[in-house]
Formats: C-alpha cells, sequence, structure tokens
C-alpha cells in the first residue's frame, strides 16, 4: 500500500533489492576495511574490535569515535583521513588526530555478550580502558546514536582521562519539555529552535520508537532478521523518518550525502557478522533515559544537524553543558552525521577540540 505512515514502502526495498542483487560488491567495501589497522582485543570477558589509525603528523590529539544502531564502524569511514591526515583535507598539520573506533559489544566483529550488563556504563568503562592499552592517558570522544551515551558515560565516569566529548545526538532536554512531550502545557516563551526540537521530540517519542521498543521489550523475538536479508534491510532502514526517507531518495536516484552502496556496506556488515539479534540487546540492557542530561561538567562540543532526531537549540545545550565549548548549528545532515555530511563533522571535531590540545 502506498502509505508511507505504515512502515518501509515496497518499491524502495524492491530498488534496494535488485541493487544488492545485481550491482552491489562487497569486495570493495572489504578491501576497504582490510586496508586500515584493525585488532581485537579481549576487555571484561569480551572480545572489542577496533580500527586504530594514528597520525603521521606530531602532537596528535586522541579521539575515540563510537557508532550506533542501526549504524557500525562503516559510518565513520570517511573521516579517519580528514582526522589523521588533516592537510590533505582542508586543515591544518595541528588540526591531526589518533583515530580509535571501536565495535560496540554485539556489533560487526565485535563478539557477542554471553552475560547480562553490557550497557552504555560498562562499554565506556571497556572504552577507557581500550585507550588506556593503547597508551592514552588523556583523550576526546565522539559519538552518535549509541555513541551518544557511551561518550556521555566516558565523560560522567571517566573525567580524569577524557578532555571532552563531541555529540550530535546530546542528552540535553529540559524537564518541562519532557513535561510537555508527556501531554502538559508547552512552556512559554519558547524560541522557534526550541519549538522545532519540541516537535521533533513530540513526533519522536509518539511515533518514531517502534523498532526500540521492540528491541527494549522483546530482542530475542527478531530472529527472522538473521532469517531474511530483505527483512533486515526493511528493519534498518526503518530506524526514524527523515533518514528512510534520505535513503529512499537515493534508491530513486537522488543524489544525497549516502550512496546506495553506502547504506548496503553497513547492512551487508549486519548480515555478514548475524548480528540483528546481539545488536539489539543493547536496547534491552540500557537503563538510561533517552535525552535526559547525565551531568557532565567536562567541555562539551556540540554538532546540531536539522534532520536529526532532534536539532538541539543551543539554550538547552547551555543549560544541559556548563563547559559548553563549541556549538554549531548545521543546515544540513541528520541522524548519521559522520557518515552523511563528514565535512560538517570534521570540521566541528577539529574547531571543537582546537582548544583542549
Amino acid at each position: 500500500m502506498p502509505d508511507d505512515t505504515q512502515g518501509v514502502q515496497l518499491a524502495t526495498m524492491q530498488k534496494l533489492a535488485a541493487y544488492w542483487a545485481d550491482q552491489y560488491d562487497w569486495r570493495k567495501v572489504e578491501a576497504r576495511l582490510n586496508a586500515l589497522p584493525m585488532f581485537v582485543t579481549n576487555i571484561d570477558g569480551v572480545d572489542i574490535h577496533f580500527i586504530h589509525v594514528k597520525s603521521k603528523l606530531p602532537n596528535a590529539l586522541p579521539i575515540i569515535i563510537t557508532h550506533g544502531w542501526p549504524g557500525s564502524i562503516i559510518e565513520e569511514l570517511k573521516i579517519i583521513d580528514p582526522l589523521t591526515n588533516p592537510t590533505a583535507h582542508g586543515g591544518k598539520a595541528e588540526d591531526a588526530f589518533d583515530v580509535v573506533i571501536p565495535s560496540l559489544p554485539g556489533y560487526g566483529f565485535s563478539g557477542k555478550p554471553t552475560e547480562l550488563g553490557w550497557e552504555p556504563v560498562r562499554i565506556a568503562r571497556a572504552w577507557a580502558a581500550l585507550m588506556d592499552r593503547l597508551g592514552y592517558k588523556k583523550f576526546v570522544a565522539s559519538g552518535g546514536d549509541w555513541g551518544d551515551p557511551v561518550t556521555e558515560q566516558l565523560a560522567v565516569n571517566h573525567s580524569d582521562h577524557v578532555l571532552g566529548v563531541h555529540l550530535n545526538m546530546p542528552s540535553a532536554v529540559p524537564p518541562e519539555i519532557f513535561a510537555a512531550i508527556q501531554g502538559g502545557p508547552t512552556p512559554a516563551n519558547l524560541s522557534p529552535d526550541e519549538n522545532y526540537a519540541l516537535d521533533q521530540l513530540k513526533f519522536f517519542f509518539s511515533k518514531g520508537l517502534g523498532y526500540a521498543q521492540e528491541m527494549t521489550l522483546r530482542p530475542q523475538t527478531l530472529y527472522a532478521l538473521e532469517d531474511s536479508p530483505i527483512g533486515l534491510a526493511a528493519w534498518i532502514l526503518d530506524h526514524d523518518k527523515e533518514s528512510y526517507e534520505l535513503i529512499a531518495r537515493v534508491f530513486d536516484g537522488t543524489q544525497e550525502g549516502l550512496t546506495r552502496d553506502d547504506i548496503l556496506d553497513n547492512i551487508t556488515l549486519y548480515w555478514l557478522t548475524g548480528t540483528a539479534v546481539s545488536s539489539a540487546r543493547l536496547y534491552w540492557e540500557n537503563k538510561l533515559a533517552f535525552f535526559k542530561p547525565q551531568g557532565i561538567r567536562i567541555p562539551v562540543v556540540i554538532s546540531a544537524n536539522p534532520t536529526e532526531l532532534y536539532q538541539v537549540p543551543e539554550s538547552w545545550a547551555k543549560a544541559a553543558f556548563p563547559k559548553l565549548i563549541y556549538y554549531k548549528r548545521h543546515p544540513k545532515g541528520g541522524h548519521f552525521a559522520s557518515w552523511e555530511q563528514p565535512q560538517f563533522w570534521t570540521e566541528d571535531v577539529r574547531e571543537g577540540f582546537r582548544s583542549l590540545r
């Protein structure tokens, strides 16, 4: 039925399936991955896969970057060279980073936890241990989607090592806005930016959480995602309205920040590693409230994107993060910021962390 309010459209899936079957070449991204320094280390009983690319430039700032669901290390590949080799991408030598990109437990090439308790606080602890093993006593961190709470918990619980954090889906919603989302009165005198964010949040909490509710309540039931590649692809495409609409346009032939290959690289990684169910368990494990401020007291850098689940207003960011050192409101970009708009993302990270070097 041609009613996009009910989910992913058949026409989009037919175009995706045809391209996947007849034109897509996994070997291209496989070669791209294999050209990177990748490692596995066991932390707290789970094998953690990670990419570790060191800059050839002096005094590079270490950064750990965390993906989310339904993302993977695939969504971070475009920003590796701009961070490690900035002079080749419009930056300065003093902007260089050493880049660490782990796969979340249960995702991609990391191991699948066999015991309970792998939620953002524990993952952040594992990331701190990983950076220590790599010899980085001080570092910065970035993340979106699940990468946001993991990064925020690094800031909350490991501030003796974390110099600052960069977020594009920050936990910065004020309590009076949560009340309005739940049917209470709309606060008076909201700015246009605040009203826009409130509308986005109302939509997300009323109509955008279907996938999250299933994975939060019954992730083990999702066996079909491991049995049907098309079923898995549809589930991944339906993460959020704006991202799905962008992907649908891509398969209609529109030029966007993502390509058909980008989208299928990520889906194929989930399929080949059999991680649809194991990745979903993070929703079941999580005990943190979506978007509730966590009490971060270290420097924070914010990228605010218009088609993110909500585009955080600067006023909310300042209230949630007393040490907000950089805020940039972008004209374009959504949930998968480093993947869709890598130039905006890279510029924010360079400029935002410059004062912390």
